[in-house]
């Protein structure tokens, strides 16, 4: 990634904290599950794959030299989460925005592959302004929404044993990954 190092480090920080607890929120609470509870883990295995691929893309260049293979895999990994979402769209709407999220990130790991032969070493003006700029719009204005969402959402206190699986289930905090993964996929953008 380009930009100052610890931007960089803020984002790897910050992709792998989403990504470590969206992998929490993939463990069923419970022994009987339901097609909402089946759906929220879906949702929160896509989140965590993205939170774990903008911490590998947002490695500074000095702290890890990639192998000149590395972007082809992030590449396809993120090619297939695209396509995987794109189908479950019709099952519940939000997967279209992970689809969108994937799609971002095959668009950054391509538009700096072929900026400096490898997914950090480019200098200069990576991408396509307008696909760019599409892209920094969309995800300006999903950080806006959820932000506002996340505050109108009620937070209830969690006690005693249940309180790991409150906590594990919030969906305040699944909003506020939410809103830090655009945040973070808009910095990424900012720096193409």
């Amino acid at each position: 990634m380009h930009g100052p190092p610890l931007v960089a480090w803020l984002l790897v920080a910050l992709g792998a904290a989403t990504a470590a607890y969206c992998l929490v929120r993939t463990r069923p609470g419970c022994p009987g599950t339901t097609r909402e509870e089946r759906e929220q883990r879906s949702a929160a295995r896509a989140e965590a794959l993205m939170g774990a691929g903008m911490a590998v893309m947002a490695v500074p260049v000095s702290a890890l030299d990639q192998p000149p293979w590395a972007s082809a895999v992030l590449a396809v990994v993120f090619g297939v989460a695209a396509v995987r979402s794109l189908l479950l769209v019709r099952r519940n709407a939000h997967h279209l925005h992970h689809a969108v999220g994937a799609i971002a990130m095959v668009y950054m790991t391509a538009a700096m592959e072929g900026a400096g032969g490898s997914a950090h070493a480019g200098h200069g003006a990576m991408g396509a302004p307008l696909l760019t700029g599409l892209l920094l719009l969309y995800f300006a204005v999903y950080v806006l929404a959820a932000g506002v969402r996340l505050v109108s959402v009620p937070v209830t206190p969690a006690t005693g044993t249940a309180g790991a699986v409150a906590v594990r289930h919030a969906p305040e905090l699944a909003s506020a990954c939410r809103v830090s993964m655009g945040i973070g996929m808009f910095a990424m953008l900012l720096t193409l």
